[in-house]
């Protein structure tokens, strides 16, 4: 998820060394980028992403592999920060999920890992606010979602948690939930003619013309 809150701020997104040599062991270190991250059409973001039974040592790659790829598109966006990732974002239909630890800084790069996640409960009141994603390339909407809601997942270890989570954090964790089960953000607003924007080069939303840019854009719904 790329979050887009607040005005002209920080808008809370193969080296091969083969040896030739006797006895040494080919080498490939590959590194995730942010053009690894697939975005709409790509039916995929549109599936349902399988459960996690046991945490592996893929599994940990993955988590690496999404944590490379997030930081390196926030790199190379000034007015954004990556908040959050589905595995799905970089073709990997399984249900893991990381989370930026600090939402108000660049400088923290942790990620929360939440594998299986689910929300066991939604409370407080349906509010709209703005959302972007990595996966949605320069389109934004003002999005409903519940402010409060508690969440159980396992975490990188593949040990249960349990949490509630608020506001902002809320969010974010409804909108990569909503990755696993395969819905991108522009679908709870599909039919909103007036909840779609873009950023301008200095960083700040416009509104989109529904008609022009949403209602019979391919690459959107198809």
């Amino acid at each position: 998820m790329r979050p887009v809150t607040g005005r002209g701020k920080l808008r809370t997104g193969e080296l091969g060394l083969a040896s030739k040599e006797p006895f040494l062991s080919l080498l490939y270190l590959q590194v995730m980028k942010k053009e690894d991250i697939i975005t709409l059409p790509n039916a995929h973001l549109r599936q349902k992403s399988a459960r996690v039974h046991v945490v592996t040592d893929d599994t940990k790659q993955l988590i690496e592999d999404m944590t490379s790829a997030a930081l390196d598109w926030e790199d190379s966006r000034p007015h954004e920060i990556s908040a959050a990732l589905a595995a799905v974002q970089i073709d990997k239909l399984e249900r893991v999920v990381i989370v930026r630890t600090d939402f108000e800084t660049k400088e923290n790069r942790d990620f929360t890992v939440l594998i299986n996640p689910e929300i066991v409960k939604t409370e407080g009141e349906l509010v709209a606010d703005y959302e972007g994603c990595l996966s949605v390339s320069k389109v934004y909407g003002k999005v409903p979602r519940w402010t409060k809601i508690r969440v159980r997942a396992l975490d990188e270890t593949g040990q249960p948690v349990r949490f509630k989570a608020e506001g902002f954090l809320a969010r974010v964790i409804q909108h990569e939930i909503d990755h696993t089960n395969g819905m991108v953000f522009i679908d709870h607003i599909k039919d909103q003619t007036d909840a779609f924007y873009t950023l301008d080069e200095n960083g700040e939303l416009q509104p989109l013309d529904y008609h022009e840019h949403i209602e019979n854009n391919e690459n959107l719904w198809t």
